[in-house]
């Protein structure tokens, strides 16, 4: 039977069950979803939060983690810097980065959404503003969005992603799942 678990991984958790690398543990999958069989459909950086999309089904955990496919995924994203939309123009059209050109991405300047507070806070400067924004790709590289934003000159800060194909955060607690 399959099984599809959608969870609201918090900052400074990895993306595995386990954490065999570091000599000190570090908080992984297995402190927060007790569901034996799934894993993740894809990845979310330790320092990035938000939708992970778990199963037991091979074939969809290709379709979500394979590039190929081209399943769209949402970000909400804090960047240092207040970007007009001419400065996040060249994210529109695909940039390119060490690793060749991105896609196309689709994005908006938004207002700050109302989140989950962070532990640790983001680190605030009264000298910088900081803006939000929605991204969404349809590919997923190592450290993608992050290393976009700093291309045109705007370092994340906070990076959630909100969306993975049509599944959302819609009502998820941050550290807490649900059956999709």
């Amino acid at each position: 039977m399959s099984k599809l678990i959608l969870f609201n991984k918090p900052f400074g958790v990895l993306s595995q069950f386990t954490d065999a690398k570091s000599p000190t543990p570090r908080p992984t999958l297995s402190g927060f979803v007790d569901v034996p069989g799934v894993y993740p459909a894809g990845r979310l950086d330790r320092d990035s939060e938000g939708l992970l999309v778990l199963t037991n089904d091979g074939k969809l955990q290709a379709r979500i983690a394979d590039p190929k496919n081209k399943m769209s995924k949402t970000y909400l994203v804090q960047v240092e810097g207040a970007p007009t939309d001419r400065d996040l123009a060249p994210l529109r059209d695909g940039v390119a980065l060490k690793d060749g050109p991105t896609r196309p991405a689709k994005l908006r300047l938004i207002d700050p959404p109302p989140l989950w507070d962070r532990d640790p806070p983001v680190r605030f400067r009264k000298s910088i503003p900081d803006t939000w924004i929605e991204i969404t790709i349809s590919e997923g590289r190592n450290r993608q969005v992050r290393r976009m934003t700093a291309h045109i000159g705007f370092p994340t800060l906070r990076l959630i992603r909100w969306r993975v194909g049509s599944w959302t955060l819609d009502g998820i607690e941050t550290g807490t799942w649900i059956n999709g």
